[in-house]
């Protein structure tokens, strides 16, 4: 593919679509892998939207104060604040939840798609969890799914799709249910689909492998602040740590990564 260009010039990215829809499957995802970038667009007035399929009502708590929610029905309400601070945090002003208004296709009543679950394959890559709960969104009809968020793309008028590459990241199985039908919305709808990378310092990527394999390469080094406000937005699960030039973000798990400065994009 070559090598990316790291621009920081907001205006131009994403081939300069006038309105780019992130799709992302649960609360923190938005900013850990693309806040920076929600962040620049909505400073350059480009008005980013977002949709989130799930609430994360399965993921681990952060052990503190918070970490009795976990498994009770108070974590997903609880999860849809945390985003709603990040949202705010980040300038979005346009986000929807999978299965209501105006993610909804018309003459549905509103439903919940909730988080499907995982566990740790012994490859180290994420895997279906095998109690998934018949709300589960991966137990969804997925033509209902689809349906929904071609709904939202129609209702706002997106010019371009963003989500995962077609392993989900790191394998999460709504992670790449998100991504297959946000691929199947933009390709439906003939919009530019574009798949964000794994963040370099992540396990497997590194600086120069992200911008190898990246189409775009955002610098968002000028919106850093306003990314690390909305991670600690997300306080249920994940801890932000260190000075503000050397950043790690501590998952539920302990593992560590770097707070990305550089997010890569890949058209498809």
């Amino acid at each position: 593919m070559g090598e990316a260009k790291i621009s920081r010039e907001a205006e131009e990215w994403f081939d300069g679509a006038r309105r780019v829809l992130f799709v992302h499957a649960h609360p923190d995802d938005e900013t850990i892998v693309t806040g920076g970038t929600l962040a620049a667009l909505a400073a350059v007035g480009r008005s980013p939207a977002l949709v989130t399929l799930t609430r994360g009502e399965r993921g681990e708590v952060v052990p503190g104060p918070f970490a009795p929610l976990q498994g009770t029905t108070g974590l997903g309400p609880h999860r849809e604040a945390e985003l709603a601070a990040a949202c705010a945090l980040l300038s979005i002003e346009d986000h929807a939840f999978l299965g209501r208004p105006p993610a909804r296709a018309a003459g549905l009543e509103p439903r919940v798609y909730e988080d499907s679950g995982m566990e740790w394959g012994p490859d180290g890559w994420a895997v279906a969890a095998p109690d998934a709960p018949p709300s589960a969104l991966t137990r969804a009809p997925a033509v209902e799914a689809l349906n929904d968020l071609l709904a939202l793309a129609d209702e706002w008028g997106v010019d371009a799709v963003v989500s995962y590459d077609e392993r989900g990241g790191y394998g999460h199985p709504d992670h790449v249910f998100a991504h297959r039908a946000a691929r199947a919305v933009a390709h439906g709808l003939e919009l530019p689909f574009w798949e964000v990378l794994a963040p370099e310092g992540a396990p497997g990527s590194s600086h120069d492998e992200l911008v190898r394999a990246s189409s775009e390469v955002h610098d968002v080094e000028p919106w850093i602040e306003q990314k690390l406000a909305a991670l600690r937005a997300h306080a249920t699960q994940v801890t932000v740590e260190g000075a503000l030039d050397n950043t790690e973000i501590v998952h539920v798990g302990g593992q560590r990564e770097p707070v990305g400065r550089i997010e890569g994009f890949r058209r498809r």
